[in-house]
């Protein structure tokens, strides 16, 4: 199996999952992590090449619908089917992640949620013991942390994929799902007047100094260590972030806390945020019947209780046990659960030919918000380009 699970989480993750799936289907499993961003260009040239992996994971949306429509995953239904996963998936996750075309392609494996992870004690310091509901009350609570010396929201965004949240929940926020993925599916353009007004509203936060300085300059982990050792308040990342705190001994509730990203334009539907990392099935396997035995495992509630906990991941199969899961992580499934609709982040939810640009575009904007309609402009121009052919 080829996956993309490749950080010391990841790692931890899977010395127990590869031992498990080994007892499981009696067979040799071949273990074969791929650092994160590297991943996506190997993996296509693998499954263009001769010698694809058995099985590979993959991020559900667009970037699956992309391998679907190449005809690099192979349909999962009859395996669905044979595990009885309807009783243990549930339908919405299923649907949103699983289906493409009519067919089942993709098997969810974990998911996240995106939410502001604060430090509680540095927020009680700047007098914010009332967590905010509403963007007002949220640019109040960053105004006093500023005025109190402390950097309101700490943004690492080296590897690119890190500032696209904040693009995506004031999109959501303000414009509303449905408006958003006619933007990903590129029949809305990236110069309307409601992404302007998305981005208008991030550059705001840049001009009062609420970030910390070159947010493009550090990566994800180190915006966290600013929130946990009180150089910063809040930051807006995925659940994942408990698991690398978890990791530091870092304690949830005292040290860390989590409310859902608040809302901007009364009215518009509260979505939640996050990804979904699944398995696929390649085209050309050549062991497939190992493959189904493998797959299988990855589908049961020992491997994916295993890497939720190893992770700070949500288990699609509800049979996983995580009652050992903090009171964050119960919150975050909580969101999920209530939200009015689950959707993927910007470089899931936008095909390749856009994600990238896309991600270039947002990362130019965090280095100079100044220059916002220009860059506003070149992400159409690469949306013409991208879309050009629907």
């Amino acid at each position: 199996m080829a996956h993309y699970f490749s950080d010391a989480l990841g790692a931890k993750a899977f010395k127990s999952i590869t031992t498990l799936c080994t007892q499981q289907t009696g067979r040799t499993i071949k273990n074969s992590p791929i650092q994160h961003e590297a991943f996506k260009d190997s993996i296509l040239v693998q499954l263009a090449g001769g010698n694809p992996p058995d099985v590979y994971s993959y991020w559900a949306g667009a970037k699956t619908q992309y391998l679907v429509d190449q005809k690099r995953m192979a349909p999962l239904d009859d395996f669905w089917a044979k595990n009885d996963l309807d009783k243990s998936i549930p339908q919405s996750l299923s649907k949103a992640s699983a289906e493409y075309n009519g067919q089942k392609y993709l098997l969810p494996f974990d998911y996240h949620y995106v939410g502001v992870f604060y430090n509680p004690k540095v927020m009680a310091k700047a007098g914010v013991t009332t967590m905010p509901k509403t963007w007002d009350e949220l640019m109040a609570a960053a105004a006093k942390l500023k005025a109190a010396g402390i950097t309101p929201f700490a943004l690492g965004s080296k590897n690119q994929w890190p500032a696209q949240f904040w693009f995506d929940y004031l999109l959501l926020r303000t414009a509303g799902p449905d408006y958003r993925q006619k933007l990903m599916a590129g029949q809305a353009k990236y110069t309307d007047p409601q992404v302007k007004t998305a981005f208008s509203m991030w550059k705001e936060l840049f001009d009062k100094g609420y970030f910390n300085k070159s947010p493009n300059g550090i990566d994800w982990p180190d915006a966290a260590d600013m929130v946990s050792k009180g150089q910063a308040a809040m930051t807006l990342n995925g659940t994942w972030v408990t698991g690398y705190w978890d990791d530091n001994k870092v304690p949830a509730v005292q040290g860390y806390d989590m409310f859902p990203f608040p809302e901007v334009t009364p009215g518009v539907p509260q979505a939640a945020l996050g990804p979904v990392d699944g398995w696929a099935l390649s085209t050309a396997a050549p062991n497939k019947a190992a493959a189904d035995d493998l797959l299988k495992c990855l589908s049961g509630p020992e491997a994916q209780r295993d890497m939720a906990l190893a992770q700070g991941a949500l288990a699609p199969n509800k049979n996983a046990d995580l009652t050992s899961q903090n009171e964050v992580m119960h919150k975050a499934a909580k969101e999920v659960q209530t939200a009015s609709t689950f959707v993927f982040n910007y470089d899931l939810a936008t095909p390749p030919e856009m994600s990238e640009p896309g991600l270039n575009m947002i990362q130019k904007f965090v280095d100079d918000p100044s220059k916002l309609d220009g860059d506003l402009q070149e992400a159409q121009s690469a949306a013409d380009g991208a879309f050009k052919k629907n």
